[in-house]
Formats: structure tokens, sequence, C-alpha cells
């Protein structure tokens, strides 16, 4: 589904990506894991257009779209929740899922609002409220359910559990493998390494805008290296 190839980018000039490669196949989680400052971040904002890469190739679906614009990246099914949520403060809860569906078919609105208020009830219950005045959990599900509206192909997940209760990442995490058992790729970037590598299917090591090692999740938990800088030294 999705193809990265030596992805490079540049922030003036200084490069934050240095030749970034990886897949992700359809119906996995695919997480990129790393400290502060890896590139992580910076990975997800070049595949959803809001950076532009230096060079490198990213192909969605079939389609090369290093170059493409981040509304016609969006329109092909690309959903991006990003780092701390973005949400649109002084509308309701009910106002930013529209928004998040401005591509759908207006015939289908209500049916999608239904979905997603099936997926996170309290919000729901807060449809009419300031999104600005909901706890830091409650604008966590309502960035993700945005993206949702968008039914996209692959979703990307920008640290969605920066900081939530341990009892509100545990619900958060369940419903992404949720999410994903119902059809929607996902690409993680999570500090919670631990977390994120028990529910992926594959995950890749980022360290300084360089991918460092690579595998199926469960033996990157194993792996000596992962244990000593991201999981406290403990096996998980």
């Amino acid at each position: 589904m999705l193809e990265v190839n030596d992805l490079r980018v540049s922030y003036g000039h200084i490069e934050a990506l240095h030749g970034v490669s990886f897949t992700v196949a359809e119906g996995e989680i695919v997480t990129l894991i790393g400290a502060n400052g890896a590139g992580k971040s910076t990975t997800l904002r070049a595949l959803s257009g809001l950076v532009r890469a230096r060079s490198g190739q990213v192909r969605f679906c079939g389609k090369a779209i290093t170059a493409v614009p981040a509304h016609k990246i969006v329109a092909l099914g690309m959903g991006h929740v990003p780092e701390g949520r973005r949400i649109f403060a002084n509308m309701s809860v009910q106002e930013n899922l529209e928004l998040g569906a401005y591509l759908g078919d207006s015939r289908t609105l209500a049916a999608d609002l239904e979905a997603v208020f099936g997926r996170f009830p309290r919000l729901r219950e807060r449809r009419a409220q300031l999104a600005g005045t909901l706890s830091g959990g409650e604008q966590q599900m309502l960035a993700m359910g945005r993206a949702l509206m968008l039914k996209p192909k692959l979703l990307l997940l920008d640290e969605p559990s920066m900081g939530l209760s341990p009892l509100l990442v545990q619900e958060l995490f369940e419903t992404i493998v949720e999410i994903n058992r119902r059809g929607t790729t996902v690409l993680l970037v999570e500090q919670n390494a631990a977390m994120a590598l028990d529910i992926a299917h594959r995950a890749y090591v980022l360290e300084t805008g360089r991918v460092v090692l690579s595998g199926p999740a469960a033996d990157l938990q194993d792996d000596p290296q992962v244990r000593q800088a991201y999981l406290g030294g403990h096996a998980v």
C-alpha cells in the first residue's frame, strides 16, 4: 500500500531525514519508534504532503505522491492525525467531525457520524460542546474520529498517547487495534515503544533521520538494543 524509498527532508540547511525507506502493506499496523528528534513526525508530515521532500519517492496505492499537494493526498485516502491533535478548538465536536468528511459523500454523512459516535461514545455525549473544552483524551478521540470520517485506506497516527493517563492509553491502543481489525491500515508513530510494539505487526527504529533496525514487532521486542534504548532494558 505504501512504499517509501530514500526519503530526504530538510528544514533550511538542516537535513532531518537521511534516506528513509520502509513499506506498509495493506491490513498492517506498522510502527515507527525512536527518540525525540529521530525524524518520526517529519516522516509522517512528508508522507501526507505537509512538508516537501528534497528527494526520494513515496508511492501510495500504486501512485507516486512525493510532490502531490496535501489536499490531493487526503483525497486518495490517507488520513493524518497529527501530533498535538490540532482540533478546531472554537468549533463544536460535531463541526470538527463534519470537516473531516468534506471530501466524502454528503448522503452518507449521518451514517458516518453515527459510526464515529459508536466507536467513541463520549463524543456523542459532547457533540455540541466546543472542542477546546474537551479533556486531553477526548480531544485525541476527536482528532482520530475526524480522520476516520474520511474513511481512510491508511491512517497516520502521530504520538496518539501523548499526555494521556495509563488507563486512557490502554483504551486508545485497543481502539487502534479495532480500527485496524475493521480494515484500516495504520502507520503509528509512538513514544510508548512497548505499547506500540505490542500491537504492531512490523516496526522500524529511527535514529537521527535514519532507519537503523526493522523487522517483525515481536522480534524487535526481544532485540537487546531495542530493550536497552526504548523498553527500559526489559523484554515486554
